[in-house]
């Protein structure tokens, strides 16, 4: 197993907005063993929009090289970033290295003057969209164009019940709950009351659709019992049916601690997340 811990750089410029940063930062902070570094052209306090200072910044010409690459967005992108040519030909390095490219609102802009979205579909923000026609981006208005899902527990039925939209790529099923019938007839039902009805209906083993992305279906070897053979169960009947995907059991793990495999990023579930954002 590779030793490699995951390098993601903020690309911050003037006028960034912070939300757009700090959001995903707090995201990425829970990543085991991840660095999370924020970035500029020279290395010094910047003011983001609203009025907050950021200090403590990394140059972006001390960082190598990164796994993930992100550009905020914020007025800063047209009034500073894509005018600076330090900027951006940092940008294009880093991307260079990066296993993936990303941006927030209108941090694609900066993509796009950095060369990195010609002949692509990108979006943006509404009122600044087409901007991103002169670097040769091919403009979505769509809200969302490719989306991975995944689920714990009874966000795995969540998931699973999700895979036939067609904006999902893919999904993971974690220690999921896929014949809600059994639920029907414990006592958990005092409190949701489920009919045979409602229970039929919700259960996605009952439902495999006749075409699906990418599901991987995976539970704790040391799960209760049920949830093991409700993960197993869904997971033949998925295969069967000739949809793509698998059976990832996690050795050792029980309800709550398989979801350390999704959490480390050499974890089983991690790489099985990023293998298939990559296929």
């Amino acid at each position: 197993m590779s030793d490699h811990q995951p390098i993601i750089v903020f690309a911050l410029f003037p006028g960034v907005t912070q939300l757009d940063f700090t959001g995903p930062h707090e995201v990425f902070s829970y990543w085991s063993g991840a660095s999370v570094i924020l970035a500029s052209v020279e290395g010094g306090a910047i003011e983001a929009t609203g009025g907050m200072t950021f200090a403590g910044l990394r140059r972006l010409a001390a960082i190598p090289e990164c796994d993930v690459v992100c550009v905020p967005g914020g007025r800063g992108v047209t009034d500073n970033a894509i005018g600076d040519a330090v900027f951006i030909s940092e940008l294009r390095r880093l991307a260079a290295t990066a296993k993936f490219v990303t941006s927030v609102c209108t941090g694609s802009l900066a993509l796009g003057a950095a060369g990195l979205l010609r002949g692509k579909r990108a979006a943006c923000h509404w009122a600044w969209r087409e901007l991103l026609v002169p670097f040769g981006a091919i403009p979505d208005s769509r809200r969302v164009v490719r989306l991975y899902v995944s689920g714990h527990s009874a966000g795995g039925q969540l998931t699973a019940s999700t895979m036939t939209l067609p904006v999902v790529r893919g999904g993971i099923a974690i220690s999921g709950i896929y014949d809600l019938e059994p639920i029907r007839l414990n006592y958990l039902n005092e409190k949701l009351g489920l009919d045979t009805t409602e229970a039929e209906r919700n259960s996605p083993l009952l439902h495999i659709p006749p075409t699906s992305r990418e599901l991987v279906v995976t539970y704790g070897t040391r799960e209760l019992p049920e949830l093991r053979r409700q993960s197993i169960d869904y997971a033949q009947a998925w295969v069967e049916r000739g949809l793509p995907g698998r059976l990832l059991p996690v050795d050792g793990a029980d309800h709550f601690t398989i979801l350390e495999a999704l959490a480390d990023p050499q974890g089983s579930l991690t790489r099985a997340l990023l293998d298939m954002i990559g296929g």
